[in-house]
């Protein structure tokens, strides 16, 4: 699905059907007993999507609508890198940071489905649609965040920095960052670069980020793209996936944000599906798997003047 500099954010559905392919994903994954999510499954009816509610309802299997086995996998992965974010944000929130900056949210609602310290403030930022149409969903069904939720409502290639510092985020105390499906191509080479330096800037010494990224080489999305749109038109969902991600070579995450003064660890697939005890994949069934393949986690040094990424930049 490569996707060039100039290209335009499309229609509203294109951005709603991929955090909604995600949501269908963990409501069945919770049907499953994998994950805990209730949220998911009523978010997903909400968008009145049809081609996600019956996967939800299991009247469609998602074995039906990828080419090959890795992308029917999609349950059980997702499942894993959603207790990966929960268990990597509790950790840092039991080590008493009470700041949480979750990226591109999407219908994610870790505000409301997770328990949270006393104090914690937790600032999603997405699109506005996205935003009004979660909290929307949500306040229907009468669910009550477990936290200071602070949602904002901005695109991260504009002043995202100034609209969070609006609502209180503090750049002097630590804060949590969690990007998760966000610095896998969604934004060019050049805005991941310019988000990760406004995340750098704005992060105190102890300051805790964890992310999901696809490194430069593996197999892209646009060799599966027009077989991925026609099976999935035949089963009612008109979307077009070229142009959801960008061409281009991206940096490294764990390198990048370690040049940056953060100390950083990286994991693949494989770990993770042995650290959260889920069924792990033959070593076969990680090639070429169209998700994130690297999870990198890092720790804010102390400042240096000068460093890289300190001065701070709009995005």
């Amino acid at each position: 699905m490569a996707r060039t500099k100039h290209h335009s954010a499309g229609p509203a559905l294109r951005v709603d059907a991929a955090a909604t392919l995600v949501a269908a994903a963990r409501a069945v994954a919770t049907k499953r007993g994998l994950i805990t999510d209730p949220f998911a499954e009523p978010l997903v009816r909400a968008t009145r999507i049809g081609f996600f509610t019956r996967l939800i309802d299991g009247e469609l299997d998602i074995f039906d609508l990828g080419d090959d086995a890795a992308l029917a996998r999609m349950i059980e992965l997702f499942a894993v890198r959603s207790r990966f974010f929960d268990d990597f944000v509790a950790t840092a929130v039991g080590h008493g940071i009470r700041q949480v900056v979750i990226l591109a949210s999407g219908l994610d609602a870790r505000p409301y489905r997770l328990w949270w310290p006393p104090g914690t403030a937790v600032y999603e930022l997405d699109q506005p649609s996205v935003i009004e149409f979660k909290t929307g969903v949500l306040r229907q069904l009468g669910a009550t965040p477990t936290v200071n939720r602070r949602a904002v409502g901005v695109n991260l290639n504009q002043d995202w920095p100034a609209a969070l510092r609006r609502v209180g985020f503090d750049g002097g105390e630590p804060g949590v960052w969690i990007a998760e499906g966000l610095l896998s191509g969604v934004l060019s080479p050049e805005a991941q670069d310019r988000l990760l330096d406004n995340v750098t800037a704005l992060s105190a010494a102890g300051s805790r980020l964890a992310a999901d990224h696809m490194p430069t080489g593996i197999q892209s999305w646009a060799e599966r793209e027009q077989t991925l749109a026609e099976r999935w038109r035949h089963h009612g969902l008109e979307i077009g996936l070229t142009g959801l991600t960008y061409a281009g070579r991206h940096h490294d995450v764990g390198e990048y944000l370690a040049a940056r003064g953060w100390e950083t660890a990286t994991s693949n697939l494989a770990d993770l599906f042995a650290a959260t005890g889920l069924p792990r994949l033959r070593r076969d069934d990680l090639a070429n798997i169209p998700v994130s393949q690297r999870y990198v986690t890092a720790t804010r040094r102390s400042r240096h003047r000068g460093a890289a990424g300190d001065a701070g930049q709009s995005a």
